[in-house]
């Protein structure tokens, strides 16, 4: 049911979309939850990233790693456990439902649709701001 009510309130205009992504707060978001792994820069790393058998990528050469693209639904993908990494020892993030609720649309750069939730939005939002 609440995936029906999702759709009809996308096709009526009312769902939050790509630009309704808060940056500041997926900083804070990125800080609280990612900097452990991936570093306080982005660079991969971060305190835990020497006891990691898979280290870390560096967040900031994501973009540049996909011919100039930043390659959105593999990260909203491996944010919101999708596609998850066996290095996390469970699909990331390993927070469980806190990424969960609050559904919003973002779209690639074909304008396909990709649905998530709201807190992995605004953590895609500001690894996009960051990208070198």
């Amino acid at each position: 049911m609440k995936t029906a009510s999702l759709i009809i309130a996308l096709v009526l205009g009312q769902g939050a979309c790509a630009q309704d992504s808060d940056v500041v707060r997926g900083k804070e978001l990125y800080l609280e939850n990612c900097a452990t792994c991936h570093g306080v820069n982005l660079d991969g790393q971060g305190p835990m990233a020497g006891v990691m058998t898979l280290k870390p990528t560096n967040l900031t050469r994501l973009q540049a790693e996909n011919q100039g693209e930043f390659p959105l639904l593999r990260v909203v993908k491996r944010i919101d456990g999708r596609d998850p990494l066996v290095s996390h020892g469970s699909p990331m993030p390993v927070y469980g439902d806190f990424f969960e609720g609050n559904d919003t649309a973002l779209k690639t750069a074909t304008g396909q649709p990709v649905m998530t939730s709201g807190a992995v939005a605004d953590l895609v939002a500001y690894l996009k701001e960051v990208q070198q």
